[in-house]
């Protein structure tokens, strides 16, 4: 099948009342689409990477009461899980699809890749300053790169345990790339060849 980018209903998929119910229509509605783009995105990613990049689709399974507000893809180097590593993200809130390389509290190695980032800050100058910093993926605000403290967001996710650090981009459901599944994917992998020096440092 032909991935033909996310509609509107996609998105109001998270106003459905209910794990069971919204659970459903996001198996239904939403993972087949990530499905698409995942086999799609995985092999250039691994090409760009330069080793073997595996798709994983979020299944809430630890959910028994609340529903998702949000829903993902992750790549990541591992087979077997993303949490503990870096990966690319590509998922949806009821307002907007984010683009993400994260690294989120499970990683191991945090306190270093911080370290890396710090050290080498300028990196991030490179980059446009419609990007979008997260700091905590459980929560859809995120700051632009122009306006974050970055100094300050980079400590913190050095120093604090929980601390996250998740890098890319954001796109309204009224985006006319969202609705165009060629050009989103294009778009995608667009973000992640500028995100790839950054995951390289990473494991640096």
């Amino acid at each position: 099948m032909t991935f033909n980018g996310f509609k509107q209903s996609d998105f109001d998929v998270f106003t459905i009342e209910g794990l069971d119910e919204r659970m459903t229509a996001i198996q239904e509605k939403i993972q087949p689409k990530f499905q698409q783009i995942g086999n799609q995105l995985v092999d250039d990613v691994s090409a760009i990477v330069g080793s073997e990049m595996y798709l994983h689709i979020a299944k809430h399974a630890r959910r028994t009461v609340n529903p998702p507000n949000d829903t993902w893809l992750a790549i990541a180097g591992n087979k077997r899980g993303y949490k503990k590593h870096p990966h690319f993200q590509v998922g949806l809130w009821d307002d907007r699809l984010f683009i993400w390389l994260a690294f989120i509290y499970e990683l191991p190695d945090k306190s270093k890749i911080a370290r890396n980032f710090i050290d080498n800050a300028a990196m991030f100058e490179e980059l446009p300053k419609d990007f979008h910093i997260s700091l905590n993926h459980m929560k859809k605000d995120a700051e632009s790169l122009e306006n974050i403290d970055l100094e300050k967001a980079l400590g913190r996710f050095r120093d604090v345990k929980k601390a996250e650090f998740l890098i890319g981009k954001q796109l309204s459901p009224t985006d006319s790339v969202v609705h165009n599944g060629g050009e989103l994917i294009d778009f995608i992998k667009q973000v992640y060849q500028q995100l790839i020096p950054f995951y390289r440092l990473a494991y640096a």
